[in-house]
């Protein structure tokens, strides 16, 4: 969907059919009435029927198919129907079903250059699609290549012409540079075909003298000044500096700043005489500013702190006083083996062993009972009884023995 060019309506293509009809695309929220004329394979879009300048433009290159819509609009007599393109769908709302089928064959027979034999149209009617067909065979015969889709450097925003563009017609444009003479004599506008540019100027003789160049554009890039020799420049830019400097400078681009105001302000209007002045707002000091973003926090990286050696507890034995008495006891005159220096002598670890029991005799007088108790719970008297026992058994024997 091309927006608004700026391009006059007596310079569209061959017009067919026209009408107000409600659009809506894919992507729109809500519908649109507009006033739609069908010239070429274009539709144009036009606020008013009195409109020369189209705010949007569809094209219909990409045509896929045109149904009805089955679902009933609010409007009971209104009708609609779907255009399919390449590049999306496009939803109308029509007076009737009549304009409907009108829309529709027009739309088809435009796009496929043949007459629809599946609409409910009339003789006239279909007489009226041949006609059209026969038109717009003719015109894409006869009109050069489009050069939206051949040359790559087709210039369509406004903001992509030279300062010195001006869109406006010949006899305007006399008018302009006649009205800013002081400010410059060469501006570029569209060509009267609409495919096309020219560049006008004025000078000074024995009476101003207005001149018109064709600007032709290249179906391979560039542009020609059709003039004897032709002039070709890769751009629109370096067409008008080549005018410049061929002519010495003579020709000036005539580029029109429009002031702006360096300060606010506004009308108001005295509560006592109502007398109105131009005021200036106060000024309450800077505008707020934004607040700015903080700084990102930056990791910081600890170092990591060394493990700390853990000190080695020594192992405490209870057979280690045993073992210094036992070496106390070796024989002194056994040379030990030689250790090697740096290394000590590992000391077996042996097995806890109980320490004996000891009864400390009490300062009491024990009775019988404590002596038998003492007696069968004392290891070392029961120790000696079974030796006495043993003796006087050998005595017993020995005895016998000798009698």
């Amino acid at each position: 969907m091309a927006k608004r060019t700026r391009r006059p309506r007596d310079q569209l293509p061959n017009c067919y059919y026209e009408g107000y009809m409600e659009k809506r695309a894919f992507n729109d929220e809500t519908s649109q009435k507009l006033w739609t004329a069908l010239c070429g394979n274009t539709l144009f879009f036009f606020n008013d029927k009195k409109d020369c300048d189209y705010i949007e433009k569809l094209d219909l290159s990409g045509f896929i198919s045109v149904t009805d819509e089955t679902r009933q609009d609010r409007n009971l007599d209104a009708a609609r129907f779907n255009l399919r393109l390449k590049g999306g769908n496009i939803k109308f709302t029509v007076p009737n079903a009549e304009v409907r089928e009108f829309w529709k064959g027009y739309i088809q027979a435009v796009a496929e250059l043949a007459v629809p034999t599946s609409l409910n149209l009339l003789p006239g009617q279909i007489h009226m699609l041949k006609e059209a067909v026969q038109k717009e065979t003719e015109r894409k015969q006869n009109s050069p290549p489009s050069a939206e889709t051949s040359c790559p450097s087709y210039v369509t925003l406004q903001a992509d012409m030279p300062a010195c563009y001006h869109n406006v017609s010949r006899l305007e444009a006399e008018l302009l540079l006649d009205r800013e003479v002081k400010r410059g004599n060469l501006l570029l506008r569209p060509g009267s075909d609409g495919s096309s540019f020219a560049v006008s100027t004025r000078q000074d003789l024995d009476s101003p003298l207005v001149k018109h160049y064709r600007v032709i554009r290249k179906h391979d890039g560039g542009f020609i000044i059709d003039v004897e020799p032709k002039v070709t420049c890769d751009t629109l830019h370096d067409m008008i500096s080549y005018l410049v400097t061929s002519t010495d400078g003579v020709l000036i681009p005539l580029i029109i700043e429009e002031p702006y105001e360096k300060k606010l302000s506004y009308i108001s209007s005295d509560n006592e005489n109502g007398e109105k002045s131009v005021q200036q707002p106060l000024q309450k000091g800077p505008p707020p500013s934004l607040p700015s973003k903080p700084p990102k926090p930056v990791c910081r990286k600890t170092p990591s702190p060394e493990p700390e050696e853990l000190p080695v507890e020594e192992c405490l034995y209870l057979n280690e006083n045993w073992n210094e008495e036992a070496e106390e006891t070796e024989d002194s005159s056994v040379n030990p083996l030689p250790q090697p220096e740096g290394k000590t002598q590992k000391i077996p670890l042996m097995p806890p062993t109980p320490a004996p029991r000891k009864f400390f005799p009490s300062s009491v007088s024990t009775t019988k009972q404590d002596v038998k108790v003492k007696a069968v719970t004392d290891p070392d008297n029961q120790l000696a009884r079974a030796t006495i026992s043993e003796l006087k058994l050998r005595l017993e024997k020995n005895k016998g023995k000798c009698q």
